[in-house]
C-alpha cells in the first residue's frame, strides 16, 4: 500500500483508563499491554523499529479498525507491515521475538 509505514505497529491501550462496567471511576491498565510496553522500554534499540500507537479503551477502537477490522480489536496486536497480525499476548511477544530480536519469555 502506497504511503504505508513499511514498519510493523503495535497496537497497546492507553495506561490508565476507566471501565465503565466498574461504575466509571476505578482507573485500570491491561496487564498484557503494560507487559509489552515493559519489553519496548528494556530494549529501546529494538523498539525504535515499531511504530507504538495508543488507544483509548472504549470500542470502537478506531485506528486498530482501521488496520484489522472491527472483529480484532483485542490488545496488544501487533500488525505486520507486509500484512497479518498478532493480537494475543503469546503471538505478539512471539512476533517480537522472530520479526524484531527481542529475547523470549521464559516458559
Amino acid at each position: 500500500m502506497v504511503g504505508q509505514d513499511t514498519r510493523d505497529t503495535l497496537y497497546v491501550l492507553d495506561t490508565d483508563w476507566a471501565d465503565p462496567e466498574f461504575g466509571g471511576e476505578r482507573r485500570f491498565y491491561c496487564k498484557d499491554c503494560v507487559t509489552v510496553e515493559g519489553l519496548l522500554a528494556l530494549f529501546p534499540e529494538r523498539a525504535g523499529n515499531i511504530e507504538v500507537v495508543r488507544v483509548g479503551w472504549p470500542r470502537p477502537r478506531g485506528p486498530v479498525v482501521e488496520r484489522l477490522g472491527a472483529d480484532n480489536q483485542n490488545l496488544p496486536a501487533l500488525a505486520f507491515a507486509e500484512g497479518g497480525f498478532a493480537n494475543d499476548i503469546e503471538g505478539v511477544l512471539g512476533a517480537l521475538h522472530t520479526r524484531h530480536g527481542f529475547p523470549e519469555r521464559h516458559p
